[in-house]
């Protein structure tokens, strides 16, 4: 498998980036499993492995560490993230130094590593100083735990922020973004992307399937798949919201598409999203070995420039059909006192 520069750090990649997000409780229960998906991910090729503490509560974590028991460490690039709830206490969550320094070493402990090539942290928070957190993660770079640090999802706005604080303070800067995006969430191609690539930022996007959307399994003339998924995010998949019945007709259209290219939808889908320039790679996210195999394959260097136009054609450049699917919801629009004055 070919690899990719991961921002200016560098660093190689894969195109295909393994996310663990379905090993453990979100997923698939069976550790065993699990550690032979991850196996026959590397084995085909994939060096990088993207987990979260929040997934299964550290359960992901700790399925990734003892897949790489043995030796397989250090040929792979570890990412994991913070920031999610992890317990009761309100201060076991966000991005503050206190917790951010106490979880980066939680996370080594479950991952058996001494250290987290990529450390992302998993969303914005508003109430905490960006300084603040830039100058943990740079604490932890300093100390050997971390090599790089990333963020995900976030706004235009806050990465922006985030590069200038870190030129003006000494800080070290975030290296990466990862932010969900596919055929039917294009909505960071507007300002996200070009953020990223205007600061040489590498790009790991999340979701390229739209959530099993482009799994081919979402068609006009079948009946609407229930998943642990759906029902976990259901406003992803209600279908009395217009936006998912937008997401239905796409995702229809662009089977046929994909049907008339010779190729899988799940295929489609992964190279649209590699076709990006600002895209370093895409994460999968199997539970089983299945899923796996149907998404080793795909175009690593992209889909040709006719199929891409018959894409926009289907979904406008820069259009979210659903926007909860873009992953954060701004406090400016979620909390009403925020729009009104007192």
């Amino acid at each position: 498998m070919e690899t990719r520069a991961l921002g200016s750090t560098g660093v190689q990649v894969s195109p295909l980036c393994l996310g663990a997000m379905m090993f453990g409780a979100w997923g698939n229960l069976d550790h065993d499993e699990s550690v032979t998906i991850i196996h026959r991910a590397l084995d085909s090729g994939i060096n990088f492995i993207d987990t979260a503490d929040v997934y299964s509560a550290g359960e992901s974590e700790l399925i990734v560490g003892k897949a790489l028991a043995g030796g397989r460490r250090d040929s792979v690039v570890l990412a994991t993230k913070a920031h999610g709830a992890m317990g009761s206490d309100v201060n076991e969550r966000g991005n503050s130094r206190r917790w951010l320094i106490r979880e980066c070493e939680n996370s080594l402990r479950r991952l058996g590593t001494d250290y987290i090539d990529l450390y992302q942290i998993h969303r914005p928070d508003p109430a905490t100083d960006i300084d603040e957190t830039l100058g943990a993660l740079s604490d932890l770079i300093s100390a050997g735990k971390i090599c790089y640090a990333g963020h995900s999802t976030f706004p235009a706005d806050a990465i922006v922020e985030a590069q200038w604080t870190a030129q003006r303070r000494g800080r070290e800067r975030f290296v990466c973004e990862q932010p969900p995006y596919s055929v039917l969430v294009r909505g960071v191609e507007a300002d996200v992307l070009p953020a990223c690539q205007r600061y040489q930022m590498g790009v790991i996007s999340w979701g390229p399937l739209a959530s099993g959307w482009l799994s081919g399994r979402y068609r006009l003339d079948a009946d609407i798949p229930v998943s642990r998924r759906s029902q976990r995010l259901p406003h992803r998949f209600d279908m009395t919201l217009p936006g998912n019945q937008q997401k239905l007709e796409a995702a229809d259209r662009l089977a046929a598409l994909a049907d008339e290219a010779g190729m899988s939808l799940i295929h489609l889908a992964l190279g649209f999203v590699l076709s990006h320039p600002a895209v370093t790679s895409a994460i999968i996210g199997p539970r089983t070995l299945e899923h796996l195999d149907s998404q080793l394959g795909a175009p690593p260097g992209g889909l040709p420039a006719d199929l891409l136009d018959r894409i926009d054609e289907i979904v406008p450049p820069g259009a979210n059909l659903n926007p909860s699917d873009r992953g954060y919801e701004p406090p400016a629009l979620a909390d009403p006192a925020l729009r009104r004055r007192g």
